[in-house]
């Protein structure tokens, strides 16, 4: 019941697995500018991108709410993806808890990588499996990391 409560990483740690830190792997450091982003940062910028993109399709769009606003919404969010992070490497809700996407090598993602990231992330599910690094399959499959800025 203790590998229950405490959680499967806890469990293999006490097995004598050594699973490092999150980024480890990708050559990341464990903290401070360019860690890995932690999700708490993460659902937050999530978070005021869709607040953002709600707001514009509610005044902009269908002037008002009704059942297409949501819709529009995320076609809103999904060019706010492509255009933002594709130019300058983060949203505004990223840019505001101070996050960024980058190429698992460095550097910018490619356009196309951005469109791959962008539209798995507003399918959502991608978004919710995550790995040991806490990177969603929507970054392993862009080959991107979100670190903090």
């Amino acid at each position: 019941m203790g590998s229950w409560l405490s959680g499967p990483r806890e469990a293999l740690e006490n097995a004598g697995a050594d699973l490092g830190y999150r980024g480890e792997q990708l050559g990341l450091p464990e903290s401070g500018p360019g860690s890995i982003a932690r999700p708490g940062r993460r659902i937050g910028a999530l978070v005021v991108d869709w607040a953002l993109c709600m707001l514009i399709a509610y005044g902009l769009v269908t002037h008002g709410y009704n059942q297409a606003t949501g819709n529009w919404a995320l076609l809103i969010f999904f060019v706010l993806g492509v255009l933002t992070v594709g130019t300058i490497g983060c949203t505004p809700g990223k840019r505001l808890f101070g996050l960024r996407v980058v190429s698992e090598a460095g550097g910018r993602i490619g356009v196309g990588r951005v469109v791959v990231r962008t539209l798995l992330l507003c399918v959502a599910i991608p978004a919710l499996i995550w790995d040991r690094d806490g990177r969603g399959l929507h970054d392993r499959l862009a080959r991107s990391v979100e670190v903090r800025s």
